[in-house]
């Protein structure tokens, strides 16, 4: 593993000894949100399965009546009675905040609470099947615009929970050995020049303990 480039100094060494200690703290939050992403990921995809296999089936009865009722009636009469719709709805678009991952809410309003105001034309001259395929498109809008959601949010997770794994994997196999290996670096260095410097005082004392050895032996003389 490469080290920092930095000089074998004290203060450098309390310097990253710090710094190690912010990478580890870091290194455990990512971890830690990048579980509860998770966690909270998997029980989402969980939900949107299920949502979507109601409204795939809802919009498959939909889509069998609609036929049925193509067949009972002529296209001039279908388009007719389709051509101006009564009711409309409007979708308001919020956010909620998941683990510091803004994802959307949708809401939606109709113009008018008349339930029978779905149906744009008189029952006169429509077949069954007709007003079974408005009504259920109608019970299945609300789970639409969930899945919307789900899914939006589902595809916002990933990719925060694929970002912080990335910040997870430079911090744990490329920044904290790093700061390790130079932290290691630097304490050995200063420890050598630490024995390097016990050494010199030494010899200076054993020179200064032969000198004053010999002036003695020399004064005895006299």
């Amino acid at each position: 593993m490469a080290m920092l480039r930095v000089n074998p100094t004290r203060m450098e060494l309390t310097r990253l000894k710090k710094r190690l200690l912010v990478a580890r703290r870091g290194h455990k939050l990512q971890k830690d949100k990048r579980d509860e992403l998770m966690k909270q990921f998997l029980e989402l995809v969980r939900k949107n399965k299920e949502l979507r296999e109601k409204v795939e089936k809802m919009l498959m009865q939909v889509h069998s009546n609609f036929l049925i009722a193509r067949a009972v009636m002529s296209n001039e009469m279908l388009e007719e009675a389709l051509m101006f719709p009564k009711q409309d709805v409007s979708v308001d678009v919020s956010t909620k905040n998941i683990m510091s991952v803004n994802v959307p809410v949708f809401d939606y309003s109709t113009k008018s609470d008349d339930k029978a105001n779905i149906y744009p034309y008189g029952f006169a001259t429509t077949s069954g099947e007709l007003d079974t395929a408005v009504g259920t498109l109608a019970e299945v809008l609300p789970y639409m615009l969930e899945l919307a959601q789900m899914e939006k949010s589902a595809q916002l997770l990933a990719q925060e929970i694929e970002k912080a794994r990335r910040r997870v994997n430079a911090l744990e196999h490329v920044l904290i050995p790093q700061l390790t290996e130079t932290i290691k670096y630097i304490t050995m260095k200063l420890e050598e020049n630490e024995r390097g410097t016990i050494i010199r005082l030494m010899k200076v004392k054993d020179m200064m303990i032969e000198q004053a050895r010999k002036a003695a032996a020399q004064q005895a003389k006299y």
